[in-house]
């Protein structure tokens, strides 16, 4: 009972920052409405969570054992709810860049022991990444529940209305009930302990050395370069709908919600597939499966004329061909994600997930600036076109990653249970 206890806080807390986090989006595009910002400024967004996310991961990721997972996610917790409840007291787009810095802030503390927490309470290899695939379908849940939530306070015949920001009170109220469901639950980190006798810059310094594992590099790589491609689509998505594909604000945002579903869908049945077919080729698989509905989606993107009278009926088809990536999409980052630390003794998944953490946000970041510049100095269409690119390095990429998990582990990665 106290492991389901634990496990359900845990997916509570990720569902609130996929929330909040995967918000960017909507957000970019209503500042651009609200405060008069160009897309450039807004896209300045994404920088303000992802660079915090990699600075703080960076600097503490090591020391989280140390400080205990448990209360760096209280810490992260009390930060967020004190950021939501700033957004309709003092409304501005330097209060959402505080937001933002403050979430980033907040889930590097909280993945990196959410993360470690999973290896803490796994029975086996199994177990584990069944969990994974599980805890980040989840959070993809709260990825479409946001959609939905932020549309449902946006008023698309106003665009200047700020009525979207009372949308950060029921937020803050679920940041609250989740730190106090935390607060009361008894966790058990002994496992976690690091050697006693070693100081806080030898633990920096393990963490580092952790890094020029060639394993190790490919992987964060590999990771970096994935969510380059998911936060560009899912960063951009809405403006791409309203500018492109002529859709309302609202609908735009909550066309949107079907990445984010596809996403959900398709890491809940990870786990069921990885367990029975080999993760290297579903990964390849998706990688191309990826590249099919960029280029099948996009083409039919041209020429679409504006209709005030647009509903769920007549959208353009493109609306719901394209959030279709999701689907090919989610395997890849729990899948190597499991790969990965199930192959590590649990002492030494806080370094790594911290290591994830920075290449997570580097890439975060990288694509939603590189995607936003494309999008203003030249269109959606060619934007979105780019991520082409780093897919066939991706899958590049993974081949390496396989020799390299077969080499450092004699095969015993690539063959037990838990990526099948």
């Amino acid at each position: 009972m106290q492991r389901r206890r634990i496990l359900f806080i845990l997916f509570l807390i990720y569902f609130v920052f996929a929330i909040l986090l995967n918000s960017v989006g909507t957000v970019i595009l209503q500042v651009i409405n609200n405060y008069g910002v160009g897309k450039s400024a807004a896209s300045v967004l994404e920088g303000f969570k992802d660079l915090p996310i990699a600075i703080v991961s960076f600097l503490v990721a090591s020391f989280l054992p140390r400080l205990g997972y448990k209360r760096a996610m209280l810490i992260g917790l009390a930060i967020v709810t004190c950021a939501c409840l700033a957004m309709p007291l003092v409304p501005g787009f330097a209060t959402a860049k505080l937001l933002f810095l403050s979430v980033g802030v907040a889930f590097a503390l909280t993945k990196v022991s959410v993360y470690s927490t999973l290896g803490l309470i796994a029975t086996s290899r199994k177990h584990h990444a069944g969990m994974m695939n599980t805890l980040e379908g989840f959070f993809m849940v709260g990825v479409l529940c946001a959609y939905w939530m932020f549309s449902f306070f946006i008023d698309s015949s106003d665009p200047a209305s700020r009525s979207w920001l009372n949308v950060y009170w029921p937020l803050a109220a679920l940041c609250a009930v989740t730190f106090v469901l935390l607060a009361t639950t008894t966790f058990d980190e002994r496992l976690a302990a690091l050697p006693a006798e070693r100081t806080p810059a030898q633990d920096f310094a393990a963490m580092l050395k952790l890094f020029f594992k060639p394993l190790v590099c490919i992987f964060v790589v590999t990771a970096f370069l994935y969510v380059l491609i998911e936060q560009s689509v899912g960063t951009w998505l809405p403006t791409f709908n309203n500018e492109i594909l002529k859709l309302p604000a609202a609908m735009s945002v909550q066309v949107t919600s079907i990445f984010a579903a596809c996403l959900a869908a398709g890491r809940l049945s990870a786990g069921v597939v990885l367990r029975r077919v080999h993760w290297y080729p579903v990964m390849n698989g998706c990688l191309v499966g990826m590249a099919a509905v960029v280029l099948l989606a996009l083409p039919l993107t041209h020429g679409v004329i504006a209709n005030p009278d647009v509903t769920w009926f007549t959208a353009p088809p493109a609306a719901f061909l394209f959030p279709l990536i999701g689907l090919f999409m989610a395997p890849i980052y729990p899948g190597i994600n499991s790969v990965m630390l199930s192959s590590l003794p649990p002492h030494q998944h806080s370094a790594m997930t911290g290591l994830l953490v920075i290449f997570s946000a580097l890439g975060g970041t990288t694509g939603s600036l590189v995607t936003g510049y494309v999008f203003g100095a030249f269109s959606g269409h060619t934007a979105f076109y780019l991520t082409l690119v780093p897919i066939a390095v991706v899958l590049v990429m993974l081949f390496f990653f396989r020799r390299a998990v077969e080499g450092a582990s004699g095969g015993e990665v690539s063959s037990m249970n838990c990526p099948r």
